[in-house]
């Protein structure tokens, strides 16, 4: 089995064995043989008989995970986002018919071909900007039939080539369909037969809820969430975007992977969140799109919560394709560390989606890196608005660049 190196300036591994909060090797070379990592450390220790491509004063890091998405949807919501950046409010526009109800309307009318290949184009351009693991969600089906078909439209992208790795997510409650006329049924049916159906199917790995005032209750998202605990299913929830209803302390007692947005979140459920191990995942773009204050970080940090970053990617409140982008306001408006930021980006968004074999950079992890033409990995979060990666590399494969030429392989290292 033929192996491939890669040798930089410095290596950000992310291993926490390794000394500093990055592992940072200088001088450093990384082997990968069959999909995994052989080999991380000290160029002058790299085998002798693997041949390194040197990129010279340039940083090497695990590929980016991107734990937060809703990357599978069509159409588009410019005409809300004018109607917001005029003053208008994201509440006052759903409750008008716009918002998640707008893009269920595309997604309903779509063909499974046209919203598999939307996806996988869109996953090709994240994966351009060195993201070798995106979690997508459905939640714009509404109906079980629409859900399922956008589950199946994930799938489909997912075994696309030159894609980055899919964790596809029910999002089994995130609006009521315009044809439910009993709130209470609908969440029962939901629980009884959409979920353990997805589960039978696999097409998720995770349910997940909108907890928060307009949307769904605690008492509802645990109907849901215990639910896909029982069929063998993990659990994400969103939290407490507008406002505090509970979802913290819900998505501790659930045990949750992460509770996602908290920009309204008590101490009480901070210290759950932090007794449960459960994950904050921060969506700035979002943020910044609604004009809302940061979520309570310092408070998050203080307790000891994981913090991870995530794009949010969607139609409405984050469109973005772009976790670089995330980042960048991680740091600048949420006051993150630029190691807090990569380590949440790398390491702990593999764990908040369960992967214990991305994120980091050491001998037997998959072999996810991306070689960035930048000197140092603080450049990463700065504001460049194009990407500013030399090869992204997904299970040992090259995702890109792509195919330059006829007859070149871009699946494969070169």
């Amino acid at each position: 089995m033929r192996a491939r190196g890669f040798a930089a300036a410095r290596v950000v591994t992310c291993d926490p064995a390794r000394d500093g909060a990055l592992g940072v090797v200088k001088d450093a070379a990384v082997v990968e043989r069959g999909g995994l990592i052989a080999f991380v450390g000290a160029r002058a220790d790299a085998p002798s008989d693997v041949p390194l491509r040197d990129f010279g004063e340039r940083v090497i890091t695990p590929g980016l995970v991107d734990s937060h998405t809703h990357a599978c949807w069509v159409g588009s919501r410019h005409a809300e986002y004018e109607l917001r950046m005029q003053g208008a409010d994201y509440e006052g526009i759903a409750r008008a018919g716009g918002g998640i109800a707008s893009t269920h309307a595309a997604v309903a009318a779509a063909s499974l071909e046209r919203l598999a290949t939307s996806l996988a184009e869109r996953l090709k351009r994240m994966g351009a900007a060195g993201v070798t693991t995106i979690e997508v969600k459905s939640g714009y089906g509404l109906e079980p039939a629409y859900e399922h078909k956008q589950l199946e439209a994930i799938a489909d992208a997912a075994r696309r080539p030159g894609v980055p790795d899919v964790v596809p997510t029910l999002l089994a409650l995130h609006a009521l369909p315009a044809s439910c006329r009993d709130r209470a049924a609908y969440i029962a049916f939901v629980a009884a037969e959409l979920v353990p159906d997805v589960a039978r199917a696999g097409r998720a790995r995770f349910v997940d809820a909108y907890v928060d005032r307009g949307a769904f209750t605690a008492d509802e998202a645990r109907v849901v969430a215990s639910a896909a605990r029982r069929v063998g299913l993990g659990v994400r929830l969103h939290v407490g975007q507008f406002a505090d209803v509970g979802g913290a302390e819900l998505a501790a007692s659930l045990e949750a992977l992460s509770a996602d947005h908290l920009e309204h979140v008590s101490a009480d459920g901070i210290a759950a969140l932090a007794r449960a191990g459960v994950a904050a995942t921060l969506l700035p773009v979002a943020g910044f799109t609604l004009a809302q204050l940061p979520p309570p970080v310092a408070a998050l940090r203080a307790a000891g919560v994981r913090l991870v970053v995530a794009s949010d990617a969607n139609p409405g409140t984050a469109p973005t394709e772009s976790l670089p982008l995330a980042l960048c306001m991680s740091v600048r408006d949420y006051g993150l560390s630029i190691e807090e930021a990569i380590l949440g980006s790398t390491r702990h968004a593999a764990a908040a989606l369960g992967l214990v074999d991305r994120g980091v950079l050491r001998q037997g992890a998959r072999a996810d890196l991306v070689v960035w033409d930048l000197p140092h990995e603080a450049a990463i979060v700065q504001p460049w608005g194009v990407p500013k990666t030399l090869e992204v590399i997904a299970r040992g494969k090259r995702i890109y660049p792509a195919r330059r030429a006829k007859g070149t392989d871009s699946s494969s290292v070169s």
